[in-house]
């Protein structure tokens, strides 16, 4: 779904047969002015969405832009300003923030872990935890932030995961498996496996025919003697129990992606609001 269907539906969702509040509290030709304020400093993401918003419930709305997507932001700031119908700025106001408060949350959160392994080569990747729908929106949040994507979605990158190693008959089978379907496919896809511990990182080791390996659930010990045990033959990402706290111990292991689901799974939405002008 795009993301003009989903504005639609959302608005559908949200207005019903109508914005009886405003209906009954606003003269339909009644203009006005609305500045979005931010109220929590971190980091901005959802303009484009907003603009959208605005376009799709009444196309005479303005928007006028002071800051972009991916700009630190801090208690105060104005964002932007949209004048137009006063009952079309309040149909779109909820929205709007629904919206721009959890991509700048997302955004926020991914630039802070981002902050935190400064100075190491790491880098940090989002996964699949995703709202259903949302996914292409979350992760362009996480881009925002500085943070990387994982893959998309089931179908731009293989990923054998525990579940495919033990309904498949083990690491061997599973990878050999992978590799013949591509072939009879003529699928050029990344492949990476996930790991366990280091008797299945051997067998990784010793049968090659991956990308990446994903060190699962790992301590940041195990996880830097498992770093100088593949030695760069592979790339490799640290996942499972990873946060703030400890993510720049991993960090230091050498890894050369952190995944975290938190990113877009648990998400404090970032404060702002959307405040009337009056002239």
């Amino acid at each position: 779904m795009n993301l003009d269907d989903i504005i639609i539906n959302a608005l559908s969702e949200d207005i019903g047969d109508g914005d009886h509040t405003t209906r009954s509290t606003i003269t339909a030709s009644a203009m006005g002015r609305a500045r979005l304020l931010i109220k929590e400093d971190g980091i901005l993401c959802g303009m484009h969405v907003a603009e959208k918003i605005f376009s799709h419930v009444d196309q005479g709305l303005r928007l006028t832009s002071f800051l972009n997507d991916g700009d630190i932001i801090v208690v105060g700031d104005i964002a932007f300003e949209v004048s137009g119908k006063i009952s079309s700025i309040l149909q779109s106001e909820r929205l709007v923030l629904n919206f721009m408060q959890r991509l700048s949350g997302i955004a926020t959160a991914t630039n802070k872990l981002v902050t935190l392994i400064e100075g190491f080569h790491a880098r940090i990747l989002d996964t699949r935890k995703t709202t259903p729908l949302l996914r292409e929106l979350e992760k362009y949040a996480v881009r925002k932030g500085g943070g990387m994507n994982h893959r998309i979605g089931l179908y731009d990158m293989i990923l054998i995961k525990d579940n495919h190693v033990d309904y498949s008959g083990g690491i061997v089978r599973a990878i050999d498996s992978v590799q013949s379907y591509l072939k009879a496919n003529s699928k050029d896809l990344k492949v990476e496996i996930e790991v366990r511990d280091f008797s299945e990182l051997q067998q990784v080791l010793d049968h090659g025919r991956v990308d990446r390996i994903m060190l699962d659930n790992f301590s940041h010990a195990d996880l830097k003697k498992a770093v100088k045990l593949i030695g760069g033959s592979f790339e490799t990402e640290a996942s499972g129990g990873i946060n703030e706290k400890n993510i720049r111990d991993y960090a230091a292991t050498g890894v050369d992606f952190i995944s975290v689901g938190a990113l877009t799974h648990h998400i404090q939405s970032l404060d702002m609001s959307l405040k009337a002008l009056r002239d």
